[in-house]
């Protein structure tokens, strides 16, 4: 599985295989074989490259708080295609306008505003099902819908126009 790991402002796309009962991970350019073991409820026991490590990990509001070796890390980990549709679907463009484009090909399940609508930042503008999981898009900023370009059930391929907001 990939997924995407948010340390600070420093993001990194995080591959997790499983082989013959143990973890490789890849970061970036490092490479990890790991035999993971859940001990306790949060407390894992970690052989990392031959070296053992137990972590505490802990569930805080969506960002995991890991304990290890005496240092403690806030670690925000997200579904692969999950980022890529959060950072890459949002707004594009110059001014205040906004652009919402579809990131990858998928289908619109639903779509919650129409033209002349006003919209706040963050409002759900629509869901895409994309990679058998459904993705909700919001505005990124205020505005006013000018045009809305999908229906619900359509398939969009990405780079598709799906709402302009002026």
């Amino acid at each position: 599985m990939k997924f995407f790991a948010t340390i600070g402002s420093r993001a990194v796309e995080v591959e997790v295989t499983l082989n013959d009962g143990r973890y490789r991970v890849v970061a970036g350019e490092q490479v990890w074989d790991v035999d993971a073991r859940l001990t306790a409820q949060g407390i894992s026991s970690l052989i990392i490259d031959g070296v053992s490590h137990v972590a505490d990990v802990e569930d805080h509001a969506g960002e995991c708080v890991v304990d290890i070796g005496g240092e403690t890390y806030t670690i925000q980990v997200e579904e692969h295609t999950r980022h890529i549709i959060r950072t890459r679907g949002g707004a594009a463009g110059g001014g205040s306008a906004q652009t919402l484009k579809a990131p990858l090909p998928g289908k619109i399940t639903h779509v919650a505003v129409q033209a002349g609508d006003a919209v706040t930042a963050g409002q759900s503008l629509l869901v895409i099902e994309a990679m058998k999981m459904e993705n909700e898009m919001k505005a990124a900023a205020a505005g006013t819908v000018r045009e809305v370009q999908v229906a619900a059930g359509q398939a969009v391929n990405a780079g598709d126009v799906l709402i302009v907001i002026a």
